[in-house]
C-alpha cells in the first residue's frame, strides 16, 4: 500500500490515481518498451509508446509571430456601475459596466513583443497586457500595451516594423541597427522610441505595469449614440521600472522573474489590482487638438480628457495548465460586445483581422471551442466542423438537422434588432492611400521627454547612445534630427552621447568593429550587435576553461 501513497508538500500521504492512456487503458509499464528479449530490437504492437511518443512529437502549437514570450492568470473585474461621478449607462450601454459590484470572469495574458518563446524577461519591449472579460453578452478582449501609445499609426507598416525589430534574417543574430534604421524613416515612432529607451521600456514585473488599449474604441448606449473612449490599468502596487543596469543584474540570474514574480504572489495570496479608467472624447475631427485622436502614438492629454474610474480586477488564480490555459489562449480586438463599437483608427482596423486570424493558423479553426477561449455565454452557430471540432447538440438550437440560416422550417434565427439600437456613424470622402493631415510626429516627444525626471532623462539618452553609436552615420543623423525636433535638449545630448560612446570604443583599440560608417558604405547587418555584446562573444572564448575529451 505504501506504494501506491505518495507525500505532498504538507507530508500528508494522499492517493494516488493510476497512469492511464489517452484511450483511457491503464499502464502497467511506463519504463520500457516491449522487445524481443530485454536488449531488444523493439516491437512494432508498441502502441503505448507509440502513442506517447508520436504525441510528444505534436506537444507545440506554432509560436506567437509576436507576444510570444508571456504568461497570465485568472481572477474577475467588478465593475464601479459608473464612469467618474456619471451613470455608465449615459455612454455604453454594455452590460459588464452595469449594476454596482457586479463580478465578471477574467483572463489576463502578459508578455513581451518581439522575443521568442523563451526570451529574456528583462528586454527593453512593449509588454503585452490582455484581457479576456467571459461576459454575460459573451467575450470581450481588451488586447493592448503597458505603454499607451504605439510605433506606427497605419497597419500597412507592421509586418515591416515587426522584421527590423526581430533577428538578422540571415545570421539570427539580433541586431538593433535594423530596428533604427526602420524607425530612423518612421519619424511617428520618435515618441515610442522616448518611453522605451527610458526606464519604462523595462517594467520591474508584470505587478508593477501599467496597462492601455492603446487604440480608440467607441462606446454605444441604448439611443445608438457613440462617443470615443480609450482604456487605461492603473496598478494598485504602484509602478516599478528598472534601469539597464538593473535589468541586466537581474538577467544574469533568472530570465523568466517576471512569469515567477505573478505566480508566486498569487500563490501568497498577494493578489494584483488594476484600477480601469477611461477617457472619453466626442467622436469627430476635433480642429482644436495638433493631433488626430485616432492617431495611436498620441496621447489624449489628461487635462482636457480626465481619467474616469470605471471598475477594477483582481487576479487570484494561477492557470493549473500552463499550454491549455495560456499558451493557447487566443485574443482579437474584434472581439466585442453589444454597447462597443470599432473606432476609424486605421492600426485598430489592421489589428481587428491580423490578431484573430493568427489563431486560425496558430491553435487551429477551432480555438474557440477550447475551454480558455469559449465564452460562458450560450454559443448558438452554424460554424462548424473542421478539425479538432466537437460542437454540442445544444450549438444547433434544438434541430440538428438545420445549420443553415434563413429557413422557414426550424434552425437558429437573427437576434431581434429591437433589443439594440444601432449605430450608424455616416461617411462621405474620397477613397485613398494617404498619412493622416495631423501627424505632428514630435510634439508629444518632446513634452514626454521633458516630462521625465533627470534620472529617467539620463538613463533615456545613454541607452540611445549605446545602442546608436553602432549604427550607420546616416540613420544617426536622422535620429538626431528627430530628437532635436522634439526637443533640443533632447537632440543635443543624444549627438554628444553618440560622439563619446563612439570615442570610447575607439580608444579600446576595437576597429575591427568600429561603428558608425560612413555615409555611402553599406551597412553589414548581422556582423556584430552593440559593444556589450560584441564583448560577450569575446569573453565566451577567452573565459572558457579547457577540458580534455572523454
Amino acid at each position: 500500500m505504501a506504494e501506491d501513497k505518495k507525500m505532498n508538500g504538507s507530508n500528508e500521504q494522499v492517493d494516488r490515481e493510476a497512469l492511464t492512456t489517452r484511450q483511457g487503458h491503464p499502464v502497467i509499464d511506463n519504463q520500457n518498451i516491449k522487445t524481443l528479449g530485454n536488449r531488444g530490437p523493439a516491437m512494432m504492437e508498441n502502441y503505448h509508446f507509440i502513442e506517447k511518443i508520436s504525441h510528444f512529437d505534436r506537444e507545440e502549437v506554432p509560436e506567437r509571430v509576436v507576444h510570444a514570450r508571456g504568461t497570465g492568470a485568472f481572477g474577475y473585474f467588478e465593475t464601479y456601475g459608473k464612469v467618474g461621478d456619471e451613470p455608465v449607462e449615459k455612454y455604453t450601454r454594455a452590460k459588464v459596466f452595469q449594476d454596482a459590484g457586479k463580478k465578471t470572469p477574467v483572463l489576463v495574458r502578459f508578455s513581451t513583443v518581439a522575443g521568442s518563446k523563451d526570451a529574456p524577461e528583462t528586454d527593453r519591449d512593449p509588454r503585452g497586457f490582455a484581457v479576456k472579460f467571459y461576459t454575460e453578452d459573451g467575450n470581450w478582449d481588451l488586447v493592448g500595451n503597458n505603454l499607451k501609445i504605439f510605433f506606427i499609426r497605419d497597419a500597412m507598416k507592421f509586418p515591416d516594423m515587426i522584421h527590423a525589430f526581430k533577428a538578422d534574417p540571415a545570421s539570427n543574430v539580433p541586431d538593433p541597427r535594423r530596428m533604427f534604421d526602420f524607425v530612423s524613416r518612421s519619424p511617428e515612432a520618435t515618441h515610442m522610441i522616448t518611453f522605451l529607451f527610458s526606464p519604462w521600456g523595462r517594467p520591474a514585473t508584470y505587478r508593477h505595469m501599467q496597462g492601455s488599449g492603446v487604440n480608440t474604441y467607441k462606446w454605444v448606449n441604448d439611443k445608438g449614440e457613440a462617443v470615443l473612449v480609450k482604456y487605461h490599468w492603473e496598478p494598485k502596487q504602484g509602478i516599478r521600472n528598472l534601469t539597464t543596469k538593473e535589468a541586466m543584474e537581474i538577467q544574469g540570474k533568472n530570465n523568466g522573474h517576471m512569469t515567477q514574480d505573478l505566480y508566486e504572489a498569487i500563490e501568497r495570496g498577494e493578489y494584483p489590482e488594476w484600477e480601469l479608467y477611461v477617457q472619453i472624447m466626442e467622436d469627430g475631427y476635433h480642429p482644436e487638438l495638433d493631433f488626430d485622436p485616432l492617431d495611436d502614438t498620441k496621447l489624449w492629454p489628461e487635462d482636457k480628457f480626465p481619467w474616469l474610474p470605471v471598475g477594477k480586477m483582481v487576479l487570484n488564480e494561477n492557470p493549473t495548465d500552463f499550454h491549455s490555459q495560456i499558451e493557447q489562449a487566443a485574443f482579437g480586438t474584434g472581439v466585442l460586445v453589444d454597447g462597443m463599437d470599432f473606432s476609424d483608427d486605421k492600426m485598430l482596423q489592421g489589428r481587428t483581422f491580423s490578431y484573430s486570424d493568427t489563431q486560425r493558423y496558430r491553435v487551429g479553426a477551432n480555438y474557440l471551442q477550447l475551454p480558455v477561449n469559449a465564452p460562458k455565454a450560450k454559443v448558438r452557430t452554424n460554424q462548424h466542423r473542421g478539425a479538432m471540432s466537437y460542437r454540442t447538440p445544444e450549438e444547433a438550437g434544438g434541430n440538428p438537422h438545420i445549420n443553415y440560416e434563413p429557413s422557414m422550417v426550424g434552425g437558429l434565427q437573427e437576434a431581434d434588432i429591437s433589443e439594440r439600437t444601432p449605430h450608424n456613424p455616416e461617411y462621405s470622402g474620397k477613397v485613398m492611400s494617404e498619412q493622416i493631415d495631423r501627424p505632428n510626429n514630435y510634439g508629444q516627444a518632446g513634452e514626454t521627454y521633458r516630462s521625465f525626471e533627470e534620472w529617467e532623462r539620463e538613463e533615456l539618452i545613454s541607452n540611445l547612445s549605446d545602442v546608436l553609436s553602432i549604427c550607420d552615420e546616416r540613420i544617426q543623423e536622422a535620429m538626431v534630427h528627430h530628437f532635436t525636433q522634439a526637443d533640443e535638449d533632447y537632440g543635443r545630448r543624444v549627438k554628444e552621447g553618440i560622439e563619446a560612446k563612439m570615442k570610447e570604443i575607439e580608444e579600446q583599440g576595437d576597429d575591427n568593429r568600429l561603428p558608425g560608417q560612413e555615409a555611402g558604405v553599406k551597412s553589414k547587418y548581422g556582423e556584430g550587435g552593440t559593444n556589450a555584446q560584441n564583448e560577450a562573444v569575446d569573453e565566451a572564448v577567452e573565459k572558457g576553461h579547457e577540458a580534455d575529451p572523454y
